[in-house]
């Protein structure tokens, strides 16, 4: 059996939203309320944070797709749409090249079908030497705030503090595992590019993480590009209400 934990909400056409670093399921709570009057919403916590353990001391992408699909296997998924935050947006795109067209759709929400690069890799190193030295709460408490676009961290700052929290409860190797799994992932543009099914891609104009003229170099490979004003990372939160809409409606769309 799959040590995978999750949480579902709803009936209907499998909805699986698949967090981003230093996150879990449980971040998708108000998006899994709202969509749940028209899909079955189900929010997995990936292997090493939240409450699903890490059998693996080395990861790939690769491989979490294969665990993913075990599992949507022993909890008869079938036909899903995938929206994926950020490394859920990768794991997204390799659940794509694994699975094909027994996707329906996938969603890809401030993220990027290319590869990391040498700068960025660099800067995934970094953030390994930074957690071996100084730990889960050290790091998550540096990393979230900078997620949100600075003129809006006091707006949201209680967020940003729930957020925190929940990053805490992911486990030192999880981080450090899937840190070296997004500085060693394929580039998966032509992948996204040759799904034949609904694409969906939602940018942040003040992401830092992925700059918006990354973003906008998806725009021709995908059937629904949205460009969300004034938002960093995390635009669901910064924009809660109209992303649960976004999500809604290009997943109805897709029925």
């Amino acid at each position: 059996m799959s040590s995978i934990h999750f949480f579902e909400k709803g009936q209907g056409n499998p909805l699986i939203l698949i967090h981003g670093f230093c996150e879990v399921g449980k971040m998708w709570q108000d998006f899994a309320e709202k969509l749940s009057s028209d899909f079955r919403v189900i929010c997995p916590d990936l292997p090493g944070m939240g409450q699903s353990p890490l059998n693996l001391e080395k990861l790939s992408l690769e491989e979490i797709a294969v665990i993913l699909e075990e599992w949507m296997d022993e909890n008869n998924i079938q036909n899903p749409i995938f929206v994926g935050h950020s490394l859920g947006g990768y794991i997204t795109l390799a659940l794509a090249e694994l699975m094909g067209q027994r996707i329906k759709a996938i969603g890809l929400f401030h993220s990027t079908a290319f590869s990391d690069s040498e700068e960025k890799k660099g800067m995934r190193d970094r953030t390994v030497v930074f957690l071996q030295k100084y730990g889960v709460d050290a790091f998550v408490t540096s990393f979230i705030p900078p997620l949100f676009p600075e003129n809006r961290r006091e707006e949201f700052d209680t967020d940003i503090q729930k957020a925190i929290e929940q990053a805490k409860t992911c486990s030192l190797e999880g981080l450090t595992a899937f840190t070296k799994a997004m500085r060693d992932r394929k580039d998966r543009f032509e992948i996204l590019r040759d799904f034949s099914g609904p694409k969906l891609f939602i940018a942040g104009e003040l992401d830092t993480a992925v700059p918006i003229e990354a973003s906008r170099t998806h725009k021709e490979v995908v059937t629904n590009y949205v460009e969300l004003a004034n938002t960093g990372h995390v635009g669901m939160i910064e924009r809660k209400l109209e992303t649960i809409e976004i999500v809604r409606e290009f997943c109805k769309s897709c029925l």
